[in-house]
Protein backbone atom coordinates (compact mmCIF):
# COMPACT_ATOMS: atom_id res chain seq x y z
CA UNK A 1 0.00 0.00 0.00
CA UNK A 2 1.55 3.29 -1.14
CA UNK A 3 2.46 5.75 1.67
CA UNK A 4 0.05 8.70 1.72
CA UNK A 5 0.78 12.04 3.35
CA UNK A 6 -1.73 14.62 4.59
CA UNK A 7 -1.27 18.07 6.03
CA UNK A 8 -2.54 17.61 9.57
CA UNK A 9 -4.06 20.80 11.00
CA UNK A 10 -3.34 19.31 14.42
CA UNK A 11 0.33 20.24 14.61
CA UNK A 12 0.24 22.04 11.23
CA UNK A 13 2.59 19.68 9.43
CA UNK A 14 2.69 17.19 6.57
CA UNK A 15 2.38 13.74 8.09
CA UNK A 16 2.38 10.19 6.77
CA UNK A 17 -1.03 8.61 7.21
CA UNK A 18 -1.30 5.52 9.40
CA UNK A 19 -4.83 4.36 10.24
CA UNK A 20 -5.74 2.93 13.61
CA UNK A 21 -6.91 -0.28 11.97
CA UNK A 22 -4.90 -1.72 9.05
CA UNK A 23 -6.58 -1.08 5.68
CA UNK A 24 -9.63 0.60 7.27
CA UNK A 25 -10.26 4.34 7.71
CA UNK A 26 -12.82 5.99 9.97
CA UNK A 27 -13.70 9.37 8.45
CA UNK A 28 -15.97 12.07 9.88
CA UNK A 29 -16.98 15.07 7.79
CA UNK A 30 -19.05 18.03 8.93
CA UNK A 31 -22.23 18.16 6.86
CA UNK A 32 -24.68 20.97 6.15
CA UNK A 33 -26.94 22.93 8.44
CA UNK A 34 -30.16 22.34 6.52
CA UNK A 35 -31.87 25.72 6.65
CA UNK A 36 -31.22 26.70 3.02
CA UNK A 37 -29.80 25.29 -0.20
CA UNK A 38 -26.04 24.82 0.02
CA UNK A 39 -23.83 27.14 -2.07
CA UNK A 40 -20.81 26.41 -4.22
CA UNK A 41 -18.44 27.17 -1.33
CA UNK A 42 -20.03 24.31 0.61
CA UNK A 43 -19.84 22.13 -2.50
CA UNK A 44 -16.13 22.79 -2.85
CA UNK A 45 -15.64 21.28 0.63
CA UNK A 46 -17.91 18.31 -0.08
CA UNK A 47 -16.06 17.56 -3.34
CA UNK A 48 -12.71 17.74 -1.53
CA UNK A 49 -14.06 15.21 0.99
CA UNK A 50 -15.39 13.04 -1.83
CA UNK A 51 -11.96 13.02 -3.47
CA UNK A 52 -10.37 12.17 -0.12
CA UNK A 53 -12.76 9.24 0.28
CA UNK A 54 -12.15 8.06 -3.29
CA UNK A 55 -8.37 8.46 -2.89
CA UNK A 56 -8.30 6.32 0.24
CA UNK A 57 -10.13 3.58 -1.65
CA UNK A 58 -7.82 4.10 -4.67
CA UNK A 59 -4.93 3.17 -2.38
CA UNK A 60 -6.69 0.09 -1.06
CA UNK A 61 -8.36 1.29 2.13
CA UNK A 62 -11.88 0.45 3.19
CA UNK A 63 -13.66 3.61 4.34
CA UNK A 64 -16.41 4.09 6.91
CA UNK A 65 -17.60 7.67 6.71
CA UNK A 66 -20.15 9.62 8.71
CA UNK A 67 -21.45 13.06 7.71
CA UNK A 68 -23.83 14.80 10.08
CA UNK A 69 -26.94 16.73 9.10
CA UNK A 70 -27.54 19.60 11.53
CA UNK A 71 -31.32 19.83 11.62
CA UNK A 72 -31.78 21.82 14.85
CA UNK A 73 -30.02 25.15 15.22
CA UNK A 74 -30.87 28.81 15.82
CA UNK A 75 -31.35 29.72 12.15
CA UNK A 76 -33.48 26.66 11.51
CA UNK A 77 -35.67 27.36 14.52
CA UNK A 78 -36.14 31.03 13.62
CA UNK A 79 -37.01 30.22 10.01
CA UNK A 80 -39.39 27.42 10.99
CA UNK A 81 -41.18 29.70 13.45
CA UNK A 82 -41.51 32.38 10.78
CA UNK A 83 -42.90 29.81 8.32
CA UNK A 84 -45.21 28.44 11.04
CA UNK A 85 -44.10 24.83 10.52
CA UNK A 86 -42.20 22.40 12.71
CA UNK A 87 -38.48 21.94 12.11
CA UNK A 88 -38.91 18.54 10.44
CA UNK A 89 -41.22 20.03 7.81
CA UNK A 90 -38.93 23.02 7.36
CA UNK A 91 -35.71 21.04 6.94
CA UNK A 92 -37.09 18.24 4.71
CA UNK A 93 -36.83 20.11 1.35
CA UNK A 94 -33.34 21.35 2.21
CA UNK A 95 -32.16 17.82 3.03
CA UNK A 96 -33.61 16.68 -0.29
CA UNK A 97 -31.90 19.47 -2.26
CA UNK A 98 -28.60 18.66 -0.51
CA UNK A 99 -28.65 15.07 -1.74
CA UNK A 100 -29.79 16.19 -5.21
CA UNK A 101 -26.79 18.53 -5.46
CA UNK A 102 -24.38 15.81 -4.35
CA UNK A 103 -25.83 13.39 -6.91
CA UNK A 104 -25.64 15.99 -9.69
CA UNK A 105 -21.90 16.38 -9.03
CA UNK A 106 -21.30 12.62 -8.63
CA UNK A 107 -20.37 12.90 -4.95
CA UNK A 108 -20.60 9.41 -3.50
CA UNK A 109 -23.11 8.61 -0.78
CA UNK A 110 -21.39 7.81 2.52
CA UNK A 111 -22.17 5.09 5.03
CA UNK A 112 -23.90 7.24 7.67
CA UNK A 113 -25.82 10.54 7.60
CA UNK A 114 -26.81 10.98 11.26
CA UNK A 115 -29.27 13.76 12.10
CA UNK A 116 -28.86 15.79 15.24
CA UNK A 117 -32.52 15.45 16.23
CA UNK A 118 -32.19 11.65 16.21
CA UNK A 119 -29.18 11.55 18.57
CA UNK A 120 -30.17 13.76 21.49
CA UNK A 121 -29.88 10.84 23.93
CA UNK A 122 -26.20 10.35 23.02
CA UNK A 123 -25.57 14.09 23.49
CA UNK A 124 -27.20 14.05 26.93
CA UNK A 125 -25.05 11.07 27.96
CA UNK A 126 -21.85 12.90 26.95
CA UNK A 127 -22.92 16.06 28.80
CA UNK A 128 -23.55 13.99 31.93
CA UNK A 129 -19.98 12.64 31.76
CA UNK A 130 -18.61 16.17 31.38
CA UNK A 131 -20.57 17.38 34.41
CA UNK A 132 -19.41 14.44 36.50
CA UNK A 133 -15.76 15.11 35.59
CA UNK A 134 -15.96 18.83 36.37
CA UNK A 135 -15.57 20.02 32.80
CA UNK A 136 -19.10 21.41 32.65
CA UNK A 137 -21.47 23.28 34.94
CA UNK A 138 -25.13 24.12 35.15
CA UNK A 139 -26.45 27.65 34.88
CA UNK A 140 -30.20 27.70 35.44
CA UNK A 141 -31.60 25.22 32.89
CA UNK A 142 -28.54 25.33 30.61
CA UNK A 143 -25.18 23.56 30.73
CA UNK A 144 -21.83 25.07 29.68
CA UNK A 145 -18.36 23.68 29.03
CA UNK A 146 -15.72 25.17 31.34
CA UNK A 147 -12.81 26.01 29.03
CA UNK A 148 -10.50 26.88 31.96
CA UNK A 149 -10.65 23.22 33.01
CA UNK A 150 -9.23 22.05 29.68
CA UNK A 151 -5.54 22.88 29.90
CA UNK A 152 -4.68 22.14 26.26
CA UNK A 153 -7.66 23.98 24.78
CA UNK A 154 -6.57 25.67 21.56
CA UNK A 155 -4.14 22.97 20.39
CA UNK A 156 -5.88 22.67 17.00
CA UNK A 157 -6.32 26.34 16.13
CA UNK A 158 -3.46 27.80 18.15
CA UNK A 159 -5.79 30.47 19.55
CA UNK A 160 -4.53 32.55 22.48
CA UNK A 161 -7.37 32.48 25.00
CA UNK A 162 -5.85 35.40 26.89
CA UNK A 163 -6.97 37.57 23.99
CA UNK A 164 -10.59 36.66 24.76
CA UNK A 165 -11.55 38.95 27.65
CA UNK A 166 -13.17 37.39 30.67
CA UNK A 167 -16.60 38.79 31.47
CA UNK A 168 -17.17 40.35 28.05
CA UNK A 169 -20.78 40.83 26.98
CA UNK A 170 -22.32 37.61 25.62
CA UNK A 171 -25.47 36.61 23.80
CA UNK A 172 -28.75 36.84 25.68
CA UNK A 173 -29.13 33.06 25.97
CA UNK A 174 -25.70 32.75 27.57
CA UNK A 175 -25.93 35.25 30.44
CA UNK A 176 -25.49 32.44 32.94
CA UNK A 177 -21.95 31.65 31.79
CA UNK A 178 -19.21 31.89 34.42
CA UNK A 179 -16.67 32.89 31.76
CA UNK A 180 -17.29 34.56 28.40
CA UNK A 181 -15.04 31.96 26.79
CA UNK A 182 -17.19 29.01 27.85
CA UNK A 183 -19.57 27.48 25.29
CA UNK A 184 -23.02 25.99 25.62
CA UNK A 185 -23.65 22.24 25.71
CA UNK A 186 -27.36 22.35 26.50
CA UNK A 187 -29.76 25.27 26.07
CA UNK A 188 -32.71 25.59 28.40
CA UNK A 189 -36.09 25.64 26.67
CA UNK A 190 -37.59 28.84 25.30
CA UNK A 191 -41.23 29.33 24.53
CA UNK A 192 -42.18 28.23 21.04
CA UNK A 193 -38.88 26.41 20.37
CA UNK A 194 -38.48 22.63 19.97
CA UNK A 195 -37.36 20.91 23.13
CA UNK A 196 -36.31 17.53 24.53
CA UNK A 197 -36.42 16.29 28.14
CA UNK A 198 -33.12 16.14 30.01
CA UNK A 199 -31.85 15.80 33.61
CA UNK A 200 -31.55 19.61 33.67
CA UNK A 201 -35.03 20.32 32.36
CA UNK A 202 -36.43 20.62 28.84
CA UNK A 203 -34.21 22.17 26.19
CA UNK A 204 -32.04 21.37 23.19
CA UNK A 205 -28.38 20.60 22.51
CA UNK A 206 -25.77 23.15 21.57
CA UNK A 207 -24.24 22.91 18.11
CA UNK A 208 -20.78 21.60 19.04
CA UNK A 209 -21.94 18.65 21.13
CA UNK A 210 -23.83 17.21 18.16
CA UNK A 211 -20.74 16.19 16.19
CA UNK A 212 -18.94 14.83 19.25
CA UNK A 213 -21.81 12.52 20.14
CA UNK A 214 -22.52 11.35 16.60
CA UNK A 215 -18.91 10.74 15.59
CA UNK A 216 -18.45 8.59 18.70
CA UNK A 217 -21.55 6.54 17.95
CA UNK A 218 -20.59 5.71 14.37
CA UNK A 219 -16.78 5.74 14.47
CA UNK A 220 -15.79 5.23 18.08
CA UNK A 221 -14.16 7.46 20.70
CA UNK A 222 -11.04 7.82 18.54
CA UNK A 223 -11.07 7.66 14.75
CA UNK A 224 -8.70 8.45 11.91
CA UNK A 225 -9.67 11.60 10.01
CA UNK A 226 -11.92 14.58 10.72
CA UNK A 227 -12.63 17.04 7.89
CA UNK A 228 -14.39 20.31 7.25
CA UNK A 229 -13.98 23.77 5.85
CA UNK A 230 -11.34 26.04 7.35
CA UNK A 231 -14.15 28.13 8.85
CA UNK A 232 -14.99 25.14 11.09
CA UNK A 233 -11.50 25.00 12.59
CA UNK A 234 -12.38 27.51 15.31
CA UNK A 235 -14.47 27.39 17.33
CA UNK A 236 -16.39 24.32 16.15
CA UNK A 237 -13.62 21.76 15.76
CA UNK A 238 -11.68 23.16 18.71
CA UNK A 239 -14.78 22.74 20.87
CA UNK A 240 -15.38 19.24 19.55
CA UNK A 241 -11.89 18.26 20.68
CA UNK A 242 -12.36 19.86 24.10
CA UNK A 243 -15.64 18.17 24.95
CA UNK A 244 -14.89 14.78 23.34
CA UNK A 245 -11.43 14.36 24.85
CA UNK A 246 -12.55 15.64 28.25
CA UNK A 247 -15.47 13.20 28.28
CA UNK A 248 -13.58 10.18 26.91
CA UNK A 249 -9.98 10.72 28.12
CA UNK A 250 -8.56 9.85 24.67
CA UNK A 251 -7.89 11.67 21.37
CA UNK A 252 -10.87 12.45 19.15
CA UNK A 253 -9.29 12.29 15.67
CA UNK A 254 -5.69 11.68 14.70
CA UNK A 255 -5.69 13.71 11.47
CA UNK A 256 -7.56 16.96 10.83
CA UNK A 257 -7.95 18.16 7.23
CA UNK A 258 -9.44 21.55 6.33
CA UNK A 259 -10.33 22.97 2.92
CA UNK A 260 -9.82 26.64 2.15
CA UNK A 261 -12.46 29.21 1.24
CA UNK A 262 -13.97 29.74 -2.18
CA UNK A 263 -14.24 33.29 -3.49
CA UNK A 264 -16.17 34.58 -6.50
CA UNK A 265 -14.43 36.99 -8.87
CA UNK A 266 -11.91 37.71 -6.13
CA UNK A 267 -14.53 38.62 -3.53
CA UNK A 268 -16.06 36.83 -0.58
CA UNK A 269 -19.41 35.24 -1.40
CA UNK A 270 -22.27 37.38 -0.15
CA UNK A 271 -25.97 37.58 -0.86
CA UNK A 272 -25.68 41.37 -0.80
CA UNK A 273 -23.14 41.18 -3.65
CA UNK A 274 -25.33 38.75 -5.59
CA UNK A 275 -22.47 36.26 -5.95
CA UNK A 276 -23.61 33.54 -3.53
CA UNK A 277 -24.38 30.89 -6.14
CA UNK A 278 -26.05 27.55 -5.57
CA UNK A 279 -25.62 24.64 -7.94
CA UNK A 280 -29.18 25.24 -9.09
CA UNK A 281 -28.30 28.84 -10.02
CA UNK A 282 -25.49 27.59 -12.27
CA UNK A 283 -27.46 24.72 -13.83
CA UNK A 284 -30.35 27.08 -14.58
CA UNK A 285 -27.90 29.09 -16.69
CA UNK A 286 -27.22 25.97 -18.73
CA UNK A 287 -23.76 25.47 -17.23
CA UNK A 288 -22.59 21.84 -17.18
CA UNK A 289 -22.41 19.99 -13.87
CA UNK A 290 -19.34 18.10 -15.08
CA UNK A 291 -17.40 21.34 -15.64
CA UNK A 292 -18.46 22.59 -12.21
CA UNK A 293 -17.08 19.48 -10.51
CA UNK A 294 -13.89 19.77 -12.54
CA UNK A 295 -13.35 23.40 -11.53
CA UNK A 296 -14.10 22.79 -7.85
CA UNK A 297 -11.63 19.89 -7.81
CA UNK A 298 -8.91 21.52 -9.91
CA UNK A 299 -7.24 23.59 -7.17
CA UNK A 300 -5.49 22.01 -4.17
CA UNK A 301 -7.92 21.86 -1.27
CA UNK A 302 -5.65 23.94 1.00
CA UNK A 303 -5.52 26.82 -1.50
CA UNK A 304 -8.26 29.37 -2.00
CA UNK A 305 -10.26 28.77 -5.16
CA UNK A 306 -11.54 31.81 -7.02
CA UNK A 307 -14.68 30.90 -8.97
CA UNK A 308 -15.29 32.82 -12.19
CA UNK A 309 -17.39 32.05 -15.23
CA UNK A 310 -14.28 32.36 -17.40
CA UNK A 311 -12.62 29.62 -15.36
CA UNK A 312 -15.73 27.50 -15.69
CA UNK A 313 -15.51 27.90 -19.47
CA UNK A 314 -11.83 26.91 -19.30
CA UNK A 315 -12.86 23.80 -17.39
CA UNK A 316 -15.23 22.91 -20.22
CA UNK A 317 -12.48 23.36 -22.79
CA UNK A 318 -10.12 21.18 -20.74
CA UNK A 319 -12.72 18.42 -20.60
CA UNK A 320 -13.27 18.73 -24.34
CA UNK A 321 -9.57 17.97 -24.90
CA UNK A 322 -10.06 14.73 -23.00
CA UNK A 323 -13.29 13.92 -24.83
CA UNK A 324 -11.77 14.59 -28.25
CA UNK A 325 -8.85 12.27 -27.51
CA UNK A 326 -11.19 9.54 -26.27
CA UNK A 327 -13.33 9.96 -29.39
CA UNK A 328 -10.28 9.57 -31.63
CA UNK A 329 -9.12 6.60 -29.57
CA UNK A 330 -12.48 4.86 -29.87
CA UNK A 331 -12.59 5.15 -33.66
CA UNK A 332 -8.95 4.70 -34.65
CA UNK A 333 -8.08 1.28 -36.02
CA UNK A 334 -5.29 -0.58 -34.24
CA UNK A 335 -2.33 -1.76 -36.30
CA UNK A 336 0.60 -4.10 -35.98
CA UNK A 337 3.42 -2.52 -34.07
CA UNK A 338 5.40 -2.35 -30.86
CA UNK A 339 3.28 -1.21 -27.91
CA UNK A 340 6.21 -0.77 -25.51
CA UNK A 341 6.32 3.03 -25.84
CA UNK A 342 2.60 3.40 -25.20
CA UNK A 343 2.75 1.02 -22.25
CA UNK A 344 5.58 3.10 -20.81
CA UNK A 345 3.55 6.30 -21.24
CA UNK A 346 0.59 4.68 -19.47
CA UNK A 347 2.81 3.47 -16.64
CA UNK A 348 4.34 6.95 -16.26
CA UNK A 349 0.86 8.47 -16.11
CA UNK A 350 -0.39 6.03 -13.49
CA UNK A 351 2.71 6.56 -11.34
CA UNK A 352 2.54 10.37 -11.60
CA UNK A 353 -1.19 10.39 -10.88
CA UNK A 354 -0.80 8.20 -7.78
CA UNK A 355 2.18 10.24 -6.54
CA UNK A 356 0.15 13.46 -6.81
CA UNK A 357 -2.72 12.03 -4.80
CA UNK A 358 -0.36 10.61 -2.18
CA UNK A 359 1.10 14.10 -1.76
CA UNK A 360 -1.75 15.56 0.32
CA UNK A 361 -4.41 15.13 -2.41
CA UNK A 362 -2.64 17.31 -4.98
CA UNK A 363 -5.47 17.31 -7.53
CA UNK A 364 -3.83 20.04 -9.61
CA UNK A 365 -0.78 17.82 -10.18
CA UNK A 366 -3.03 14.79 -10.77
CA UNK A 367 -4.90 16.65 -13.52
CA UNK A 368 -1.55 17.79 -14.94
CA UNK A 369 -0.61 14.11 -15.28
CA UNK A 370 -3.91 13.46 -17.08
CA UNK A 371 -3.23 16.10 -19.73
CA UNK A 372 0.36 14.98 -20.23
CA UNK A 373 -1.06 11.53 -20.96
CA UNK A 374 -3.77 12.92 -23.26
CA UNK A 375 -1.09 14.71 -25.29
CA UNK A 376 1.00 11.53 -25.50
CA UNK A 377 -1.97 9.41 -26.61
CA UNK A 378 -2.86 11.88 -29.35
CA UNK A 379 0.69 11.49 -30.62
CA UNK A 380 0.33 7.70 -30.72
CA UNK A 381 -2.97 8.04 -32.58
CA UNK A 382 -1.29 10.32 -35.13
CA UNK A 383 1.36 7.70 -35.84
CA UNK A 384 -0.77 4.57 -35.53
CA UNK A 385 -2.14 2.72 -32.54
CA UNK A 386 -0.57 -0.66 -31.78
CA UNK A 387 -2.81 -3.59 -30.89
CA UNK A 388 -4.05 -3.41 -27.31
CA UNK A 389 -3.43 0.32 -27.03
CA UNK A 390 -7.11 1.28 -26.78
CA UNK A 391 -7.77 -1.03 -23.84
CA UNK A 392 -4.55 0.04 -22.08
CA UNK A 393 -5.37 3.76 -22.35
CA UNK A 394 -8.98 3.30 -21.33
CA UNK A 395 -7.99 1.22 -18.31
CA UNK A 396 -5.52 3.90 -17.14
CA UNK A 397 -8.10 6.69 -17.51
CA UNK A 398 -10.83 4.64 -15.85
CA UNK A 399 -8.55 3.98 -12.87
CA UNK A 400 -7.86 7.71 -12.51
CA UNK A 401 -11.54 8.49 -12.87
CA UNK A 402 -12.32 6.38 -9.82
CA UNK A 403 -11.00 9.44 -7.97
CA UNK A 404 -11.72 12.41 -10.25
CA UNK A 405 -15.12 11.31 -11.63
CA UNK A 406 -14.94 13.76 -14.55
CA UNK A 407 -12.92 12.01 -17.26
CA UNK A 408 -15.72 9.97 -18.88
CA UNK A 409 -18.46 12.06 -20.49
CA UNK A 410 -20.64 8.97 -20.79
CA UNK A 411 -20.86 8.70 -17.01
CA UNK A 412 -22.57 12.09 -16.92
CA UNK A 413 -25.65 11.03 -18.91
CA UNK A 414 -28.53 13.23 -17.79
CA UNK A 415 -26.38 16.23 -16.89
CA UNK A 416 -26.68 19.32 -19.11
CA UNK A 417 -23.74 18.48 -21.36
CA UNK A 418 -23.97 14.70 -21.43
CA UNK A 419 -26.24 13.80 -24.29
CA UNK A 420 -29.51 15.00 -22.77
CA UNK A 421 -29.84 11.91 -20.63
CA UNK A 422 -29.15 9.43 -23.45
CA UNK A 423 -26.82 6.60 -22.49
CA UNK A 424 -24.08 5.39 -24.84
CA UNK A 425 -26.16 2.32 -25.69
CA UNK A 426 -29.19 4.47 -26.55
CA UNK A 427 -27.06 6.69 -28.79
CA UNK A 428 -25.54 3.65 -30.50
CA UNK A 429 -29.04 2.33 -31.23
CA UNK A 430 -30.18 5.66 -32.69
CA UNK A 431 -27.07 5.97 -34.86
CA UNK A 432 -27.60 2.42 -36.13
CA UNK A 433 -31.28 3.18 -36.85
CA UNK A 434 -30.23 6.28 -38.78
CA UNK A 435 -27.74 4.26 -40.79
CA UNK A 436 -30.45 1.71 -41.61
CA UNK A 437 -32.79 4.51 -42.69
CA UNK A 438 -30.12 5.98 -44.96
CA UNK A 439 -29.38 2.55 -46.44
CA UNK A 440 -33.06 2.11 -47.33
CA UNK A 441 -33.12 5.70 -48.69
CA UNK A 442 -35.62 6.83 -46.05
CA UNK A 443 -33.87 10.17 -45.71
CA UNK A 444 -36.75 11.87 -43.87
CA UNK A 445 -36.48 9.29 -41.05
CA UNK A 446 -32.68 9.60 -41.04
CA UNK A 447 -32.96 13.37 -40.71
CA UNK A 448 -35.44 13.10 -37.85
CA UNK A 449 -33.05 10.81 -35.94
CA UNK A 450 -30.14 13.13 -36.61
CA UNK A 451 -32.18 16.08 -35.28
CA UNK A 452 -33.09 14.07 -32.19
CA UNK A 453 -29.43 13.32 -31.54
CA UNK A 454 -28.44 16.93 -32.18
CA UNK A 455 -31.00 18.18 -29.65
CA UNK A 456 -29.49 15.75 -27.15
CA UNK A 457 -26.03 17.22 -27.73
CA UNK A 458 -24.72 14.38 -29.91
CA UNK A 459 -22.82 15.05 -33.14
CA UNK A 460 -22.92 12.36 -35.86
CA UNK A 461 -20.11 12.20 -38.42
CA UNK A 462 -20.48 10.17 -41.63
CA UNK A 463 -17.20 8.62 -42.81
CA UNK A 464 -16.24 6.10 -45.51
CA UNK A 465 -16.07 3.52 -42.72
CA UNK A 466 -19.57 4.31 -41.45
CA UNK A 467 -21.19 6.74 -39.04
CA UNK A 468 -19.63 7.64 -35.73
CA UNK A 469 -20.75 9.96 -32.97
CA UNK A 470 -19.50 12.10 -30.12
CA UNK A 471 -21.04 14.25 -27.45
CA UNK A 472 -20.88 17.94 -28.30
Amino acid sequence: MKPVKFFNSLGRRLQEFEPLEPAHVGLYTCGPTVYDRIHIGNLRTFIFEDILRRTLRFFGYRVTQAMNLTDVEDKIIAAALEAEVDIDAFTAPHVESFFEDLAALRVERVEHYPRATEHVAEMIAMIERLLAAGYAYRADDSVFFRIAADHDYGKLSGIDLDQVRRGQRVQSDEYGKQDARDFVLWKGAKEGEPEWPSPWGPGRPGWHIECSAMSQKYLGKTFDIHCGGVDNLFPHHENEIAQSESANCCPLARYWLHSEHLTVDGEKMSKSLGNCYTLGDLLDRGLPARSIRYLLASVHYRQQLDFTFDKLAEAGRALKRIDDMRFRLAHEAEKDGDSASLDLAADDFENAFAAALADDLNTAAALGAVFTFVHAVNGFIDHGLPHGARARVQAALDRADQVLAVLDAGEWAGSPEAGGGLSDAEIDALVEARSDARASRNFAAADRIRDQLSEAGVVVEDTPDGSRWKRA
